[in-house]
């Protein structure tokens, strides 16, 4: 019986890539780090049983297709998967997985509080500051940030990662929590004291505001010119979800106006470039106050190794012929 066989588009921590091996399959792993040309991955994945994308792949019809029909799965190694065209997959029986390990959940939680921080704190405009050498001694008023604790935290999208955010703004910094979802979750409600609101009221009340909902049409641009008009001139949002969920456009124009207090940015609309638009003089890092980071919100090694055994697990679930672990839905 001829061995199994996975492809795996770029180099990923090695737990998942040891786990397959263990297994006796037959691993071939892209081996340049960088995205994979688009002919190169229609080439490499003919004849595998088994295809580990990352979110910079686009994997449709045409790359299933190219695979083959003893395609069973594709494995992402990503919490989202809006880089998947699901009903593709549908159509031809082929189940498609994520990464919603722990591990991320915390990773990233952290992380919306590090920008979170660095924002109220003005951590980044204080070190620019101090390698200038523009500090010439304490001063009452030089460089006032803000305070946390006691202020509103909106959550949008309470999964994992929002409930991880949560249990720190409020347990941690004496935060008050409010939320929006698809409906109420009385039990977090009930452990967090946080409350259930619309749209627009969590956006005129909360004083900082982050993001954790897929990328999905009737999500992109879920913060648009409407949205930054209902919110106060002191708010800060963070992003670490997906970058078209946030109108860059609008957010510069926000921002330029001073309609919001700043911005934590970890994901981008026309990503990997920071702006979309550098011709209308208009861009993110001209911002002294934003914060930019490149998509590591779940770049710690913890984080990255559960990642890559969960989406090995997966594809030995399914090749073992059993159900996927974590599919995507």
């Amino acid at each position: 019986m001829a061995k199994p066989k996975v492809f795996i588009t770029r180099l990923i921590p090695d737990e998942g890539i040891k786990a397959l091996k263990k297994k006796g399959y037959l691993v071939d792993v892209y081996e340049k780090d960088r995205v994979i040309p688009r002919q190169e991955l229609l080439k490499r994945v003919q004849g595998v049983d088994a295809i580990l994308s990352l979110l910079t792949d686009k994997i449709d019809g045409a790359v299933l297709d190219a695979a083959g029909k003893q395609l069973q799965i594709v494995a992402n190694y990503a919490v989202g998967f809006d880089n998947i065209d699901l009903p593709a997959a549908k159509s031809r029986h082929i189940p498609v997985t994520n990464t919603p390990a722990p591990e991320v959940s915390e990773a990233v939680a952290e992380h919306v509080f590090a920008l979170m921080l660095g924002l109220a704190h003005r951590i980044v405009e204080a070190d620019k500051y101090a390698r200038a050498e523009k500090y010439k001694g304490w001063a009452p008023n030089l460089l006032l940030g803000t305070d946390l604790h006691g202020k509103t935290l909106g959550i949008v999208g309470l999964g994992h990662i929002g409930t991880a955010v949560a249990k720190r703004a409020v347990n941690g910094f004496g935060m008050k929590c409010l939320y929006t979802d698809l409906k109420p979750n009385k039990a977090f409600e009930k452990e967090f004291g946080a409350k259930f609101v619309k749209k627009e009221v969590l956006l005129k009340k909360a004083d900082f505001i982050t993001l954790h909902i897929p990328l999905f049409p009737s999500t992109r641009h879920y913060l648009s010119t409407k949205e930054f008009n209902l919110m106060k001139k002191t708010a800060f949002i963070v992003n670490t979800s997906r970058g078209p969920v946030v109108d860059e456009k609008a957010l510069l124009k926000a921002l330029k106006a001073k309609k919001i207090a700043s911005a934590g940015i970890d994901v981008y609309e026309c990503e990997p470039a920071i702006d979309c638009d550098i011709r209308d003089n208009l861009e993110l890092k001209s911002f002294d106050t934003v914060i930019l980071t490149p998509h590591i919100a779940s770049g710690t090694i913890e984080a990255r190794q559960a990642m890559s055994l969960l989406a090995a697990k997966n594809i030995i679930a399914v090749l073992s012929g059993k159900k996927p672990l974590t599919p995507a839905k």
